[in-house]
């Protein structure tokens, strides 16, 4: 039961509450903005302070390429970054992951292809491969760097959500990697992105000349 503190009298239902809230136009919910202090950048001078702190991460990934089919597999990735002090470690450990696998994707499948007049045809995931559970590396760590708070955002943290994005590139270089190997990396191979399995199998072929 909830009471009305006007009338003390007075009591409703959780119930009829809701419902007189829904005819008075009452809003129960309740939201917050958070805007990012001292951030300003003059773009004619090219200078200021455009961002408020800097997130860094590593990531370590190792590939399996078939230099036959081109078909590439991600069999362990090691990854380490920087969340100031995390407020929620799982979450943290969850974004992570989540951006890696789409930034493998990207470096991986993401091709962006044209009609003759300029369309892109590729515009969405139907019309071109995403990362599915498959993909997702058969090792997979992750681990948040300790004992390095971020001094002027709330209780020490940075945002997670888009820098570990950046993180899935490993997996093009290990690509490469595992390509030049095939020449004992005395030729780098000419692989572009991304890593589609055509464009691995060129790299390939480019090593025979």
């Amino acid at each position: 039961m909830i009471f009305d503190k006007n009338h003390q009298d007075k009591k409703f239902s959780f119930e009829e509450l809701i419902g007189k809230a829904y005819i008075g136009q009452i809003s129960l919910s309740a939201t917050g903005f958070y805007r990012t202090p001292d951030i300003h950048f003059d773009r004619t001078e090219g200078k200021g302070s455009p961002f408020h702190y800097y997130a860094f991460g590593m990531a370590v990934s190792e590939v399996q390429v078939d230099t036959l089919t081109g078909y590439l597999k991600v069999l362990r990735a090691d990854i380490l970054h920087d969340v100031g002090e995390s407020v929620l470690p799982n979450i943290d450990i969850g974004q992570i992951e989540g951006a890696y696998v789409q930034g493998m994707g990207w470096v991986t499948g993401e091709e962006m292809k044209y009609d003759d007049k300029g369309n892109l045809l590729n515009h969405s995931p139907d019309t071109y491969k995403i990362p599915s559970i498959r993909d997702i590396p058969q090792v997979f760590n992750v681990k948040l760097l300790e004992g390095y708070p971020n001094y002027n955002t709330i209780r020490r943290s940075k945002a997670v959500g888009e820098p570990p994005f950046v993180l899935g590139l490993s997996v093009w270089f290990a690509a490469k990697y595992a390509i030049a190997s095939i020449k004992e990396h005395t030729i780098e191979p000419d692989l572009k992105l991304p890593a589609t399995n055509e464009n691995i199998v060129l790299a390939v072929k480019s090593l025979a000349y």
